[in-house]
């Protein structure tokens, strides 16, 4: 698979949090998140390890009982069904692989 930068293809995953998966194998999806200065994703788990790169803006970043600032060029690997969540400091762009994959992360037609 193949993945040739284009503005199309986002959603929203919450409210001020827009994704959007870049490509995506039998085992692992690469997503690319757009997050607004202001919102939180609410702390949640899931059985796919998440492990993420922030390429611009900044975070503060929970995982378990672990509290983080991200900035650009930082990066985490949270284990699968580990409770995580962010507040979102300023406009950010954050790049994320799951693995196994996430089904319900895959490209709507």
């Amino acid at each position: 698979m193949f993945y040739k930068k284009d503005e199309a293809g986002y959603r929203q995953a919450v409210p001020g949090v827009s994704m959007k998966t870049l490509v995506h194998g039998d085992k692992s999806l690469l997503s690319e998140f757009k997050l607004e200065a202001g919102q939180r994703l609410p702390m949640h788990s899931h059985e796919q390890e998440q492990t993420g790169y922030l390429v611009s803006g900044c975070l503060v970043l929970t995982i378990g009982a672990e509290t983080f600032r991200v900035e650009p060029g930082d990066s985490w690997c949270i284990p699968g069904n580990v409770v995580h969540g962010a507040e979102v400091i300023s406009d950010s762009i954050a790049i994320e692989v799951f693995a196994p994959l996430r089904a319900d992360y895959l490209p709507r037609n």
